[in-house]
């Protein structure tokens, strides 16, 4: 069975909906933001204001260490700017192509995103947001993301206004039927 590898702009679901979907599937899952902090003791978010090239080589580094294999089945959280960082990209294309795993791109509003990062009480803008203008910042990012998201995915699912579980849901029937 391949691993399940969600992609999607920040704050589009994907670790709600992967949790969702390993637990339908009673497999393991990865949040690549997890691990990264599981290696280097920091978050994404601490590492990136020290360098973005620091968090870029911590999420190579973190999703390297994930091993790939047809016979344990994983669904795997990558983080919102994987699409952004071109070595971490290329392991997660060459998975792609081998076959080894499925990509699922969560599409999303940028709307819907900016209202989830806003909401999050008491949680200051990512450090990449803190620009005059963090809202139109965040659109102008979302949606180059989710356009080189789309274009990379073997399966899109709408996520928009969608409980993680029916995310899962849909996912499952596409993926694991």
């Amino acid at each position: 069975m391949n691993d399940i590898i969600l992609t999607g702009p920040k704050h589009s679901g994907k670790t709600s909906a992967g949790k969702a979907l390993a637990e339908l599937n009673a497999c393991d899952f990865i949040d690549l933001d997890e691990h990264i902090i599981q290696i280097t003791g920091k978050t994404p978010r601490q590492l990136y204001t020290e360098s973005p090239a620091l968090f870029q080589k911590a999420e190579v580094e973190a999703f390297s260490a994930i091993s790939f294999t047809e016979n344990n089945q994983r669904i795997i959280a990558a983080g919102g700017g994987i699409i952004d960082n071109p070595e971490a990209l290329a392991a997660l294309k060459r998975l792609q192509s081998a076959k080894t795993a499925i990509v699922v791109c969560l599409n999303i509003s940028a709307e819907k995103t900016w209202q989830r990062i806003t909401n999050s009480a008491g949680r200051e803008l990512p450090p990449f947001l803190q620009t005059e203008n963090p809202q139109e910042t965040h659109r102008a990012l979302h949606e180059r993301r989710a356009a080189a998201y789309l274009q990379l995915a073997d399966i899109v699912i709408e996520a928009d206004g969608k409980l993680p579980e029916q995310i899962a849901a849909e996912i499952q029937s596409m993926c694991l039927t």
